[in-house]
């Protein structure tokens, strides 16, 4: 099975940048969403303490539960690692817009005849580092799990 030039960029590059796009957009919420509840709630334990009537043991409950909130949302950070993700998937969604739009314009390395494999072999090699990056990424992440169990 053949695919033409117009068939490549609207199946597979642009499909390849919108789903890189998406998921950075997802890992940015999930990365500002935790950090700001970390931030938020961290910060609310001193003011909490400082001002709050109840009985002492009902106040050392309510700061021990923010703090345990905290101490699960900072290991969530961690462990997700959403802003190295966010910023990858847009470094990649960037890349490959930059590529078709080089290739649109018939902009040098896109001038040439034989463009068109020119800009498949760019595009798939770099969609295939991404997926190498996120093999090394997992990897590690089970290594480092199994080194902490050990």
């Amino acid at each position: 099975m053949e695919i033409n030039n117009e068939e490549y960029v609207v199946d597979r590059l642009q499909e390849q940048i919108d789903w890189y796009s998406k998921k950075s957009t997802t890992n940015k919420k999930y990365n500002y969403f935790l950090k700001s509840s970390i931030l938020i709630i961290s910060t609310s334990i001193p003011v909490i303490s400082g001002f709050i009537t109840l009985p002492e043991d009902k106040v050392r409950l309510i700061l021990g539960c923010l703090g345990a909130i905290v101490a699960i949302l900072t290991g969530l950070v961690s462990l997700f690692k959403f802003q190295e993700k966010w910023t990858n998937y847009r470094t990649t969604s960037e890349t490959l817009k930059h590529e078709k739009f080089l290739f649109l314009t018939k902009t040098p390395p896109y001038k040439e005849e034989d463009s068109f494999s020119i800009l498949v072999n760019k595009v798939e090699s770099i969609i295939s580092r991404e997926n190498t990056d996120w093999n090394s990424f997992i990897n590690k992440k089970d290594e480092n799990k199994a080194k902490q169990n050990s």
